[in-house]
C-alpha cells in the first residue's frame, strides 16, 4: 500500500452536494490521534485476499493493482496510467463501509477495469459514458453490497433533505427529481453501450446530467472517474493492454476452475468477447477476399466519359465482396467456443459486413443475420445436434449468386465435405481440431494465443 495523490475528479467531487457517498466519511473532530491514526492505517488488501474465497475473477483483476491510499480523491477509483493499474482509495471513505460494501465496491472497480471503461472503450461525451458504465456494473452487483449514492437501474435517488433543498433553487430541485425519476424507469442488465444510448436518446436528460454537472450539483455515484478523459492515446494502448492481459488471466482461470463467482453469465461472455482478439482479422480478410471482388458499374456526371467527353456522363466503378460465415453450434461445440466465435466475429464486424448461419447437421436459414459495424449480436445457440460440413456446402453452393466466398467457425469435428466450388475458409476453435483434409485451395485458421495463421 502506498499513500500519494490521486487523480483529479471535480465530477465525483462535487456529490457530496447531494448527500452521496462522498459525503459519508465520519466526523473524526475532537475525538484525538488515535481514530485518526486507525483511518490512515486502513489496509485494502485483506477484503481483497478474502475476495479470493467466492469471487475469485474479481479478486484476480484486483490482485494485479498498485493501490494507493489518499485523501485527495473523496471515495475510491481505478486508473490505467504509465503502464500500470492502480486503485486509489480514501481512508476516511472506506472506514465508513461494512465488509460487505467494501466487497461491493471493490467488485465494481475490479469490472470498470475488465470491460475497458478506463481505456479503449471510453464513449463521448465523458459524463454520459460514466453514468452509463456505473449502471451497467450496478445491475449485476447485489444492492446491499454497494454503498450509498451509486447509480443503479430500477431505483431513484435518495430523497432530499431539509438541508440539501435550502441550497438547491426550485430549476436544481426539479431537476434532481427529472433525473431521479429517469433512473428509477431504467431496466436492469443492459450493457454500457444501451444504457448510454438511452441517456443520449432523451434530450431532457443530457441537459439535466450537463446542467448539474456544470453547477457542482453532481447527482450519484460512488466512486471517482477522474483521469480517465487525461490519457494519451500511446497511454491508452498501453494500459489497454496491461488491462487485457490482467483480465485474460483472470478469465482463463475462472474458465479452468469454474468458478466465475457471481459473475452472471452473459458479462462472462462480454468479458470473453473483449478479451478475445486471437485471429488477425484484417489479414485473414486480405488474404481470403482479395481473391475475387464483384463489380458493380453506375453512371456519374462527375466522371469524364472517354469516348464522348462533355457529351454523355461517365462510369462509376465500384466493387465489394460479400461473405457467409457459418457458425457451428452442433452439441460438440460448447458454450464457452461458441461465445468465443461471436467475440471474433465482433472483430469481423470492424472490418467488413457479412452474413452469418447457424448450422449443425443442416443449416438453419432463418437464423440469417447481416453484421454490420457496432451491430453484433450476444451467443445464443438455435441449434445442438451433430456436425455436417455438407449441408453447409450444398447451402453455400446454392447461395453462390449472393455470395463470392464462406467461412466456417467450428470445432472441425465433422467428416470431409469434398472440394468446393466456392472460395472457403476454415475457423478452427481452441478446443477443435485441423483435420488432415482441410487445407489445398481452402483457407485454414486456428484459434490460439499466437495470433499465427497456418494457410
Amino acid at each position: 500500500m502506498t499513500v500519494e495523490e490521486g487523480p483529479h475528479q471535480p465530477f465525483g467531487a462535487q456529490m457530496a452536494k447531494h448527500g452521496t457517498a462522498t459525503d459519508v466519511a465520519p466526523d473524526t473532530s475532537g475525538v484525538g490521534n488515535l481514530v485518526y491514526d486507525l483511518i490512515d492505517s486502513y489496509d485494502i488488501n485483506p477484503h481483497i485476499i478474502a475476495l479470493m474465497m467466492n469471487e475469485r475473477f474479481y479478486a484476480k483483476v484486483l490482485r494485479g493493482v498498485t493501490k494507493i491510499c489518499t485523501k485527495s480523491i473523496p471515495t475510491a477509483g481505478v486508473l490505467a496510467k504509465d503502464g500500470d493499474l492502480k486503485m486509489w482509495y480514501n481512508p476516511g471513505f472506506m472506514t465508513s463501509l461494512s465488509d460487505l460494501q467494501v466487497r461491493g465496491l471493490l467488485k465494481h472497480e475490479a469490472m470498470h477495469l475488465a470491460l475497458m471503461h478506463t481505456t479503449t472503450r471510453r464513449l463521448e461525451p465523458h459524463n454520459v459514458h460514466n453514468w452509463a458504465a456505473d449502471l451497467a456494473i450496478n445491475s449485476n452487483i447485489p444492492e446491499e453490497e454497494l454503498p450509498e449514492g451509486g447509480l443503479i437501474p430500477g431505483k431513484a435517488f435518495g430523497p432530499l433533505t431539509d438541508e440539501q433543498k435550502e441550497k438547491m433553487d426550485e430549476a436544481a430541485q426539479a431537476r434532481y427529481e427529472r433525473m431521479s425519476q429517469f433512473i428509477a424507469d431504467l431496466p436492469k442488465g443492459l450493457s454500457t453501450e444501451e444504457y448510454f444510448a438511452r441517456l443520449m436518446q432523451d434530450e431532457q436528460m443530457k441537459e439535466d446530467m450537463e446542467s448539474s454537472e456544470g453547477d457542482g450539483e453532481g447527482t450519484g455515484g460512488m466512486d471517482d472517474h477522474g483521469g480517465w478523459d487525461e490519457l494519451s492515446d500511446e497511454e491508452k494502448e498501453l494500459a489497454a493492454a496491461k488491462v487485457k492481459q490482467a483480465v485474460a488471466a483472470a478469465a482463463k482461470e475462472c474458465d479452468k476452475t469454474g468458478q466465475w463467482g457471481s459473475v452472471p453469465a452473459s458479462t462472462q461472455a462480454e468479458i470473453r468477447k473483449l478479451i478475445s482478439k486471437e485471429i488477425p482479422w484484417q489479414a485473414v480478410l486480405k488474404k481470403f477476399v482479395g481473391f475475387t471482388k464483384r463489380s458493380s458499374r453506375s453512371t456519374s456526371w462527375n466522371k469524364v466519359n472517354k469516348k464522348n467527353p462533355m457529351l454523355m456522363p461517365g462510369s462509376r466503378k465500384k466493387t465489394t465482396a460479400s461473405i457467409a460465415v457459418y457458425i457451428d453450434q452442433s452439441g460438440s461445440v460448447s458454450d464457452r467456443e461458441l461465445e468465443l466465435l461471436f467475440g471474433e466475429l465482433q472483430s469481423l464486424a470492424k472490418n467488413t459486413e457479412f452474413t452469418t448461419f447457424h448450422f449443425d447437421c443442416t443449416v438453419d436459414e432463418d437464423s440469417e443475420t447481416v453484421w454490420k459495424k457496432n451491430r453484433g449480436q450476444m451467443p445464443h445457440r438455435t441449434r445442438a445436434g451433430g456436425t455436417c460440413f455438407t449441408a453447409v456446402q450444398e447451402h453455400a453452393t446454392k447461395n453462390k449468386h449472393r455470395f463470392d466466398g464462406y467461412l466456417v467457425l467450428t470445432d472441425g469435428y465433422a467428416s470431409n465435405p469434398g472440394i468446393s466450388r466456392l472460395k472457403r475458409g476454415w475457423v478452427i476453435t481452441t478446443d477443435g481440431a485441423v483435420q488432415d483434409w482441410m487445407g489445398g485451395g481452402d483457407f485454414v485458421i486456428k484459434m490460439k494465443k499466437e495470433n499465427r495463421a497456418a494457410a
